[in-house]
C-alpha cells in the first residue's frame, strides 16, 4: 500500500520523529513522509508512534492502494526525494 503521514510535533521532538519514520518512509517535505509499506509495517509503525506521542501531537496518515491513485503537484521547491539517507 501507498501511504503519505504528516505530523506536527513539539519542535524539541520532530528530529527524533524524522529519524525514525525515515525507518520507513521517503522524507519528502518537512513533516511529511511518503512511500509504499506493507500493512505489518504499517502496524509496527503506528504502533510505535503512539508509543512516542505526547498531548499536543497530531499524526494523519493517507492510505492508497498503490502509489498510481497519487496525483502527485509538486508547486515550488521540490526536495530530493532519492537523497533519504540516515
Amino acid at each position: 500500500m501507498y501511504v503519505i503521514i504528516v505530523y506536527d510535533v513539539d519542535a524539541s521532538r520532530v528530529s527524533r520523529i524524522n529519524r525514525f519514520l525515515k525507518r520507513y518512509l521517503l522524507w519528502v517535505q518537512n513533516s511529511v513522509f511518503e512511500g509504499d509499506i506493507t500493512e505489518t509495517l504499517l502496524t509496527e509503525l503506528i504502533e510505535r508512534i503512539k508509543r512516542m506521542i505526547q498531548d499536543k501531537d497530531s499524526f494523519i496518515i493517507y492510505r492508497f492502494r498503490t502509489e498510481s491513485y497519487v496525483n502527485r503537484e509538486i508547486v515550488g521547491y521540490d526536495f530530493d526525494r532519492n537523497n533519504n539517507v540516515i
